[in-house]
């Protein structure tokens, strides 16, 4: 009975060592399992947080582009009408001294006739004028015009052109035209004017730079 009873204890003692060292052994592998999760869950909230970070910074950029096309283009319709509004007050400004001052005007118009028709270099040289001028300056053509002392013959067109001021010439045979009116003067400076126009206008202040 000693013996059996030995085998006994024996066999329980056993059993207790092993089941303290599978206790142990399921101790380490939940630990184990414990910390492989968990660095997995922190992993995946790593790449979750880039995740999120990278979609607001895209979404942020293209809310930030949206608003500076918006501010673009308010930029550039402002621009447009701005530059448009100086031209136009341009024109009046130009009516203004045509109908105001006319004496300085008429200076102004045998500067461009003379111009005019030296860049034509003819012997008789056609001169168009608006009707106001042409009907102002009919009687006294002959007059005014020697006192450009040319060394050409102008002649006045019969039928008056719609013009602001200013003149279109052309030779007799109608192969070379020169138009000097304010309107192809303009026209002439067009690129330089609105380049003008935008420095002034529209310094570096009002321009809109990307950061």
């Amino acid at each position: 009975m000693d013996q059996v009873t030995e085998l006994e204890s024996a066999i329980l003692q056993r059993a207790v060592r092993l089941a303290e060292e599978y206790r142990k052994q399921a101790r380490r592998s939940r630990d184990t399992i414990l910390r492989e999760t968990a660095e997995r869950i922190h992993l995946r909230e790593q790449r979750e947080v880039l995740l999120a970070k990278a979609k607001g910074e895209r979404a942020y950029r293209r809310k930030v582009q949206a608003s500076e096309l918006r501010l673009r283009a308010e930029m550039d319709h402002l621009r447009w009408n701005l530059v448009t509004g100086v031209h136009a007050r341009l024109h009046e400004r130009m009516r203004h001294f045509i109908e105001q001052e006319q004496a300085a005007y008429l200076v102004l118009l045998r500067d461009l006739i003379r111009q005019g028709a030296s860049a034509i270099e003819r012997e008789e040289v056609v001169v168009e004028l608006n009707r106001h001028d042409h009907d102002h300056l009919q009687a006294q053509w002959g007059t005014w015009v020697a006192a450009l002392n040319l060394g050409q013959r102008l002649t006045l067109h019969p039928e008056p052109l719609k013009s602001l001021g200013g003149a279109i010439l052309r030779s007799s045979d109608n192969r070379i035209r020169y138009n000097n009116t304010i309107e192809g003067r303009l026209e002439r400076l067009e690129e330089r004017l609105h380049q003008t126009i935008i420095e002034r206008l529209l310094p570096g202040d009002l321009t809109i730079t990307s950061g």
